[in-house]
């Protein structure tokens, strides 16, 4: 198997409204055993995108004592969110993610569609598998 982004990262991309309850993005998280959503929302009539992970939710939601079931997804996403392309190497997904202290990027084709996500934990399993030195 290849050590680019394309070969590693998850798929599909799953996506949220905005307005959406962080209780329902929490279950749905839960359900499908991940740990990054993406958020669609408008901004000047233009639809943009953020990012929710079970960080914001960690840090946002539990250490502050918020309600999630009174809080929206917009209230403590991170925006606007990087993508990583589907032709980068692991270690430059790596580098990249390091530089924005984030731990999962979207992945977005030529068009900006999202093809899928990459997370640490992807990039760990694979440095994991076959050693830094095989990555590059």
């Amino acid at each position: 198997m290849g050590y680019i982004v394309r070969d590693w990262m998850s798929k599909p991309v799953i996506v949220i409204d905005a307005t959406t309850s962080v209780a329902h993005a929490m279950t749905l998280m839960r359900r499908r055993n991940i740990h990054s959503l993406v958020v669609d929302y408008s901004e000047n009539n233009v639809v943009a995108h953020g990012i929710v992970t079970t960080t914001d939710i960690r840090d946002k939601i539990v250490a502050l004592e918020r309600d999630p079931a009174h809080t929206t997804v917009a209230e403590i996403m991170t925006s606007p969110v990087h993508t990583a392309l589907p032709t980068w190497t692991l270690q430059e997904c790596s580098k990249k993610m390091h530089d924005l202290n984030i731990h999962h990027m979207p992945v977005a084709d030529g068009d900006g569609t999202f093809i899928g996500i990459i997370s640490a934990t992807d990039i760990f399993s694979a440095v994991e598998e076959a050693g830094w030195d095989a990555l590059g």
